[in-house]
């Protein structure tokens, strides 16, 4: 595939965009207590308008308060750390995640995120289906005892 020559100039200001991680936005994003998420990529900054993405950090032992994401999907991928996932009407399930694995959070889902280890934080990269970070922060008590549930991929039953 050819690029017409009129066209090549756009590409220049218009194309491919590095955002260096020294540089991220912690400052115009909605933030939920116990985290500190920040952006690279979103509208304000790129023009991004189908996707949000940056990073999240919880301190060791932290949890963040019950929020959602109103009709974003999100994916969550653990780079350090041991996260521990609560989710349902009233935080009642629970899945724990590592390095490598990635983490799938559905529209409007009540959800926490917990840094399981008490002595390493919990670093991630989060990916979100809109240009704009939409959080909404819940007052919801946490069950005492949750429910683990292990993901079982429907292909490989």
């Amino acid at each position: 595939m050819t690029i017409a020559p009129a066209s090549a100039p756009r590409w220049k200001t218009d194309g491919v965009q590095v955002i260096p991680g020294s540089e991220l936005d912690g400052t115009n994003v909605p933030q939920t207590g116990g985290m500190d998420r920040k952006a690279a990529i979103d509208f304000a900054r790129t023009g991004a308008q189908k996707l949000w993405a940056g990073t999240v950090s919880i301190h060791a032992g932290a949890k963040t308060g019950a929020h959602h994401h109103g009709p974003l999907e999100s994916v969550i991928f653990v780079i350090k750390g041991k996260a521990r996932m609560r989710w349902g009407d009233h935080l009642e399930f629970t899945a724990e995640a590592g390095p490598g694995d990635f983490i799938f959070v559905p529209p409007f889902v009540p959800h926490q995120e917990i840094n399981a280890s008490a002595d390493e934080t919990l670093e991630c990269v989060l990916v979100r289906s809109d240009g704009q970070a939409t959080t909404v922060n819940l007052d919801i008590e946490p069950a005492e005892k949750p429910e683990a549930v292990k993901w079982i991929d429907p292909i490989h039953r």
